[in-house]
């Protein structure tokens, strides 16, 4: 199994979901459609990480960032899912304002891992 940009997933579905081809596009305001998590919102979802667990009570051993969709208006809106282990996932809305400032919005948790994600 590879390693992830430095995450190694505990279960082979995970490398699956990552490495799939789903394009990111949206129309202006829109939401683009689902894509694999990049490593620029790898980077966010881990400095996010202590926020994302605050909102949801709980803390996460595993913590695999596996894909997101995003919205440009006033900043940028990031959904994005969490794979937490077994099967499991939190869905996180991230807002970065235009001063690159990081905020969760709020947190769906659990979610199966095959929950479709929907911004919320």
């Amino acid at each position: 199994m590879s390693n992830l940009g430095g995450f190694t997933p505990e279960e082979p579905v995970i490398e699956a979901l990552i490495t799939s081809t789903t394009t990111a596009t949206s129309e202006t305001g829109g939401w683009t459609t689902e894509a694999p998590v990049t490593d620029h919102l790898k980077k966010i979802c881990l400095e996010m990480k202590p926020d994302i667990e605050k909102a949801v009570g709980t803390n996460f051993p595993v913590y695999i960032p596996i894909s997101f969709r995003l919205q440009v208006e006033k900043g940028t809106n990031y959904v994005v899912k969490v794979y937490f282990g077994k099967d499991m996932c939190v869905h996180a809305m991230i807002f970065q304002d235009i001063q690159r400032k990081l905020t969760v919005l709020e947190a769906r948790y659990p979610k199966a891992l095959s929950d479709p994600l929907v911004p919320f």
